[in-house]
């Protein structure tokens, strides 16, 4: 009988059952992760005030780079933005 147990005579499930409970493990850690990952991204993507203004002022700087905008507005503007 105890050899029956240890070649998959045990109702047919062997060694499966240490199988599929290790690749259940491996699948919650996968989606565990992935929900980590996901809202990380997604409180990148709001992000707070400090971004948007970053953001703000690179383009400030390239309108600037580009000659779209005079020195005294850009200065004017920059001003602006770093006082919000």
């Amino acid at each position: 009988m105890m050899w029956w147990m240890l070649n998959g005579w045990n109702g047919g499930w062997g060694t499966g059952t240490f199988i599929w409970g290790l690749f259940s493990m491996i699948i919650q850690i996968a989606v565990i992760i992935g929900v980590i990952y996901l809202v990380i991204h997604l409180i990148n993507i709001n992000g707070n005030g400090h971004r948007k203004g970053n953001d703000a002022l690179e383009i400030l700087k390239e309108r600037y780079a580009r000659g779209e905008i005079s020195e005294e507005e850009y200065e004017e503007k920059k001003k602006r933005l770093e006082e919000k």
